[in-house]
C-alpha cells in the first residue's frame, strides 16, 4: 500500500519545501495540495463539507508553486494537486505547468482533478456551474494532446486551438496519472474516459467495493486493465485501512489541517506510526 498527506499550505502552515522534507523523512509516497484560486466574500453556494467554510480556503498558496518548492527539497516524493480545479485554469498554460513540475521534479507528478463545488468561485473565472464537466473533458482531452503531441491540435466546444507546439513534455510517459475525484452518478465513467485512477472522497464508514468493481466492469467494456483507486481523506485508522484496502484501494491520502510545525510534526510522526504497521 502507498500512503500520502494532503494539506492546504498557508503562512500559518510549514512551507512546502519543509513540509515535503519531513513528510519524505518519515516515509510518505506523496504530499498533494488542494487549490482555490480565491472565496467570493458574497458566496451562496454552501461548502460540502459543513456550515462553516475553513479559514485556510481562501489563503491556500498555488498548488503548482508548492510542488515545485516541494519537489526541490525531496528525492523521492511524488507531489500533486488533490485536487485541481482544471475548470478555473487555461488548458494549454496548465498543461505547461504540470509538464513543468513533472520536469523539475523527475516524473514525481500525480494529477488529481475535480469539477469543483464553489459556483461563485468558476463564474469568476468564466465557467458555468452546469458546463463544469464538459468543460474538465475537453480541457483534459486537449492537454493530453499537448503532452504526447509535438503539433497539438484541439477542436471543441469549450476549447479550441489549431496546431501548437508547446515544451516541456512530461518526464512520465505518457503524462502524470490524472486521479479523478468524486463520487457522482458519472464519476465512473468519467475515471474510464480520461481518467488513470479514481480518487474518491472517504466518507463516513463507507464501503466502496461494489463501485471498485463497477469501475473494473466499465473498464473492462472499454478494453482497459483495471484502474487502481486512492482513498483521499483516509482514516487513521489501521482497521478501517485495511478493510478499504481489502475492497481494492491501493493509495490513502490522509488529510492534516493547516497548522504550524508544533502541532503539525507530532500529527506527521502519528501518521508515520500507523503507515509503519503496514510494512
Amino acid at each position: 500500500m502507498k500512503f500520502g498527506l494532503a494539506i492546504f499550505p498557508t503562512e500559518d502552515t510549514m512551507s512546502p519545501a519543509e513540509l515535503g522534507r519531513a513528510v519524505e523523512e518519515r516515509g510518505f509516497e506523496s504530499i498533494l495540495f488542494p487549490e482555490h484560486t480565491h472565496i467570493p466574500s458574497a458566496r451562496t453556494t454552501p461548502w460540502p463539507g459543513g456550515a462553516d467554510l475553513p479559514r485556510e480556503y481562501p489563503r491556500n498558496l498555488d498548488p503548482f508553486v508548492a510542488m515545485a518548492a516541494a519537489a526541490t527539497a525531496t528525492e523521492t516524493l511524488m507531489v500533486g494537486t488533490g485536487i485541481c480545479l482544471v475548470i478555473q485554469r487555461d488548458p494549454i498554460v496548465l498543461a505547461k505547468e504540470v509538464a513543468s513540475v513533472d520536469y523539475i521534479s523527475g516524473g514525481r507528478v500525480l494529477f488529481g482533478i475535480g469539477g469543483g463545488w464553489n459556483a461563485e468561485e468558476m463564474a469568476n473565472h468564466g465557467t458555468e456551474f452546469k458546463s463544469r464537466w464538459k468543460v474538465l473533458r475537453e480541457r483534459i482531452e486537449a492537454m493530453k494532446e499537448i503532452w504526447t503531441k509535438d503539433e497539438a491540435t484541439y477542436h471543441g466546444e469549450h476549447v479550441n486551438f489549431d496546431a501548437i507546439w508547446a515544451w516541456p513534455k512530461p518526464v512520465k510517459r505518457p503524462h502524470p496519472p490524472i486521479l479523478v475525484g468524486g463520487h457522482g452518478p458519472r464519476t465512473l465513467q468519467r475515471v474510464v474516459r480520461y481518467g488513470d485512477e479514481w480518487m474518491p472522497i472517504c466518507r463516513g464508514d463507507s464501503s466502496y467495493a461494489d463501485d471498485i468493481q463497477r469501475l473494473n466492469g466499465l473498464a473492462a467494456e472499454a478494453g482497459r486493465d483495471p484502474i487502481p483507486a486512492t482513498l483521499f481523506f483516509a482514516p487513521a485508522d489501521p482497521a478501517a485501512l485495511k478493510k478499504y484496502s481489502a475492497e481494492g484501494f491501493h493509495r490513502f491520502i490522509f488529510y492534516l489541517p493547516a497548522i504550524g510545525a508544533d502541532e503539525l510534526l507530532p500529527r506527521l510522526d502519528s501518521l508515520a506510526k500507523i503507515v509503519r504497521g503496514f510494512d
